[in-house]
């Protein structure tokens, strides 16, 4: 089988990463027997060196014409005193867009070789840490109305509309109905007439699944639970910009945010794939990123947009494998323990997934 994959390598340490993934997928192919074929196009301060936007419309039509994109990062010092219309990070906003992309799925899993780089003590674990974080991304404050008052107050407006939050949230179902049959609504409200509305309409959809438990939190409390008890969630149902801060926390209870990757998913297969984490200009070049968020990025493509399960899982497989024969970049290394490259956890995952 034959699919097309479009690379946006992007910033910062984008291209290091985005290669071992492809490493990877080669060597799936393989072993699998299928055909990726990639279009590499620009993004971010790269595309706005090269052409003067952070987004060209040839990005786009390529990205539209592929089975999936897979994304390394944006962004970086470089671009932080130019125009805010034209920072890399509006590509990233833009391609989602075009893709008409609703929820991003981020999840959040503590291996167990990596329990000793975990920041909480072992009794605040429990069962461990196995969540989703299913953020929605085509509404509140990101997108709303900003503006300025002619005495300099700045305004963002916070805003969600009934059928936005109705697609998400059988999203956020179906993917429990997979997993521990268990949601978290998570809001504010009790303070957000945003959130009101938001709660409301979950409190709606929920009756649709009766096998699946709800509860509800508000984002201040389901924040500290996260480090108080976070085995007690499964999928967590929320806003862009909560599901923003949370799954970054959730990243730092596994032990590195080069863990996590993320899907961005629309209504049909074509889906944008990335690591949840930035461009990290600071280690860019110097080959000592962790590519595993990437690489399970590319895992997750296999599954949600392609259907190749069995695939899908033979990466993740060898991740563990990697991890269990005790390999680390240096991110998650202890202190005074010997890391290895970016390459070479590329090399290790691939061989892995060969063997």
């Amino acid at each position: 089988m034959k699919y097309h994959i479009a690379l946006l390598k992007g910033d910062g340490i984008g291209p290091e990463i985005i290669d071992e993934a492809v490493k990877c997928l080669d060597v799936v192919a393989k072993k699998f027997g299928h055909e990726f074929e990639y279009d590499t196009q620009i993004i971010g301060g790269e595309a706005i060196d090269a052409v003067g936007v952070p987004l060209p419309q040839e990005t786009v039509d390529v990205c539209l014409a592929s089975d999936a994109v897979l994304m390394g990062a944006v962004g970086g010092p470089r671009w932080d005193t130019i125009d805010p219309s034209i920072r890399p990070e509006v590509g990233l906003l833009g391609i989602r867009k075009a893709l008409g992309t609703f929820v991003n799925i981020r999840p959040a899993k503590l291996y167990a070789p990596l329990a000793d780089a975990c920041p909480l003590k072992p009794e605040r674990l429990g069962s461990g840490l196995d969540l989703i974080v299913c953020r929605e991304l085509t509404g509140d404050v990101y997108f709303g109305r900003k503006w300025r008052d002619d005495d300099g107050t700045g305004h963002d407006d916070m805003n969600y509309t009934i059928p936005e939050i109705e697609r998400i949230a059988h999203r956020a179902y179906a993917l429990a109905r997979k997993r521990r049959n268990h949601v978290t609504c998570v809001d504010k409200a009790n303070v957000l007439e945003t959130s009101r509305v938001w709660r409301e309409t979950v409190e709606r959809i929920a009756c649709e699944y009766p096998d699946v438990t709800t509860d509800y939190q508000y984002v201040d409390n389901a924040s500290m639970q996260l480090v108080l008890n976070p085995s007690q969630f499964d999928v967590i149902l929320t806003g862009n910009l909560f599901g923003d801060i949370l799954s970054d926390e959730a990243s730092c209870i596994t032990g590195s945010i080069g863990m996590l990757p993320s899907a961005s998913l629309g209504d049909g297969p074509l889906g944008l794939y990335e690591p949840i984490h930035g461009s990290a200009p600071d280690i860019a070049g110097k080959n000592i990123a962790n590519p595993i968020a990437t690489i399970l990025s590319a895992a997750m493509m296999l599954r949600y947009s392609f259907n190749l399960d069995a695939e899908a899982q033979t990466i993740e497989d060898a991740i563990d494998a990697v991890l269990e024969a005790g390999l680390r970049t240096g991110d998650i290394a202890k202190q005074n323990e010997q890391s290895i490259s970016c390459t070479e956890m590329g090399n290790a995952i691939a061989n892995a997934i060969a063997s």
